[in-house]
């Protein structure tokens, strides 16, 4: 369970500034119901051009909420100018602190205000910026360059934290690990398998996929795979914890377990999990 700070908490349960805004100077939105958060900033400037006022509705989670009544505060007094500064890093430090696996709530906060501010100043809509990596939430290669860049993320599941990405069918993976590469500058070369596999260092391969990139993801879920048996190609595995009962477990099992094997032990690798 997620630990929130107590502002969080009151910026959820007595949030600040909800609701539309009939004539707003500015409006933003962002994200959908479709992928579990949408938001809609507001703001009405004053006379001297400063935000007066600011409000916003969102459908989320607690730290959706919380964040976007954190951004109407923020910004409030502030020029165009001032609060094009605003980053997502000053809305989790204005709330004390938000849990990683919620970082991209304050993210979404910032794009809702940019466009929001576009809106204002009557800028065209942009276009999808850049190549779609993730295809589940829509998420594309500039995107996530950007979010690794500002926020110096190292690893695919701090880019899944700050915007979804790689968190649905995890095919981007790969993808998403060559720009945290280009960004950092690394160089990776490209793993080279053996030409034929004996029995020993196909089952060692296999024993180490699973703990160190299959079951990491699945533990995110509290389940795990139990390798019970190898025959030949064929690998026996037991699902376990909720990966047990979920309805899911047939396509995890072969669009993720079954690929990313293949993909890091051999191509002829096929996976069945036994009923015991």
């Amino acid at each position: 369970m997620w630990e929130y700070t107590d502002k969080v908490k009151d910026h959820f349960l007595n949030p600040r500034n909800a609701g539309v805004m009939d004539d707003a100077d500015g409006v933003g939105e962002v994200g959908s119901i479709a992928c579990g958060d949408a938001l809609t900033f507001y703001f009405k400037l004053d006379e001297n051009g400063k935000i007066k006022d600011a409000t916003f509705q969102t459908f989320g989670c607690a730290s959706a909420i919380a964040s976007s009544s954190a951004l109407t505060e923020i910004v409030k007094g502030l020029t165009l100018e001032e609060a094009k500064n605003v980053t997502n890093d000053d809305i989790a430090e204005y709330l004390g602190g938000l849990p990683k696996e919620k970082m991209h709530c304050s993210v979404m906060g910032r794009e809702a205000l940019e466009k929001a501010i576009a809106c204002h100043l009557n800028e065209p809509e942009k276009e999808v910026d850049g190549q779609i990596v993730c295809e589940c939430f829509g998420v594309t290669d500039n995107e996530i360059e950007r979010v690794v860049t500002e926020n110096k993320l190292e690893t695919i599941e701090d880019v899944t934290s700050y915007v979804k990405a790689g968190g649905g069918c995890e095919k981007c993976h790969d993808s998403i690990q060559e720009i945290i590469d280009k960004v950092h500058g690394i160089e990776r070369l490209p793993r080279k398998l053996p030409l034929k596999l004996n029995t020993l260092q196909k089952i060692k391969l296999i024993e180490e996929s699973l703990e160190k990139e299959i079951n990491p993801t699945l533990k995110k879920d509290a389940g795990y795979l139990e390798l019970l048996d190898v025959d030949g190609n064929r690998v026996l595995v037991k699902f376990r914890g909720t990966c047990a009962s979920c309805s899911k477990s047939d396509f995890t099992l072969k669009h993720y377990v079954e690929s990313r094997l293949r993909e890091l032990v051999s191509p002829d690798l096929v996976v069945e999990e036994v009923q015991l």
